[in-house]
């Protein structure tokens, strides 16, 4: 696929991920589809040697699916579109789980034994729409909306997973420590016929 990451880039990213000491990662940048392969492939990498249950946690279904088609090389768009449906897939001695941030989606991933689990990646979209995707109880949605709005997609996660890889751009996360990587450029902002492009488009497209 074009604009595919180099092998080279790649391993230089999980390089810097497993020799991180950070219990908490942030990464920063807008490349939101070279950051998810970049974090998914460390995830993959730690789950062979450290066997255990892994959880993917992104903003919803919509940024699910962009991401299995998107993300910036070949395996991991395979794996996460095997594992979109079943929302479970083992990985030879490990299992990973695939949940969104609204709390109706957590019913696998809060049965999982909290000694059992590893490490999670969580993706938030670069753009700023409502963080719903499915039709819950009307009473439910001030609870879902405040469960969203005070982070506890994150928040309760880094309470008992040993490590978080969060990837938002222009967001803040307290506990966590930001990482970035070098073969990122930074984006300059975008000027069309004297009108300034929303930072919140993902280049990646």
């Amino acid at each position: 696929m074009s604009g595919d990451l180099s092998k080279q880039d790649l391993y230089e990213g999980v390089k810097t991920l497993i020799e991180t000491d950070a219990v908490h990662v942030h990464l920063t940048q807008q490349k939101l589809f070279t950051l998810f392969s970049v974090g998914f492939q460390y995830l993959l990498f730690e789950s062979t040697r450290n066997p255990g249950a892994y959880i993917i946690r992104v903003e919803d279904g919509y940024l699910a699916e962009k991401l299995a088609k998107k993300s910036k090389d070949p395996s991991t768009r395979k794996f996460l579109q095997s594992l979109m449906i079943p929302r479970k897939f083992k990985y030879e001695k490990s299992f990973f789980y695939l949940d969104y941030f609204h709390f109706g989606s957590w019913n696998m991933t809060s049965e999982i034994p909290r000694e059992k689990i590893k490490a999670a990646l969580i993706v938030k979209n670069t753009s700023s729409k409502p963080m719903m995707e499915i039709d819950l109880d009307p009473e439910a949605d001030t609870a879902v909306m405040d469960t969203i709005k005070n982070g506890d997609y994150l928040r309760m996660l880094m309470e008992f997973v040993p490590r978080t890889i969060t990837i938002a751009f222009e967001e803040t996360f307290e506990g966590t420590t930001p990482v970035t990587f070098p073969f990122i450029k930074k984006e300059k902002e975008k000027t069309v016929s004297g009108v300034t492009i929303n930072s919140d488009i993902e280049w990646d497209d």
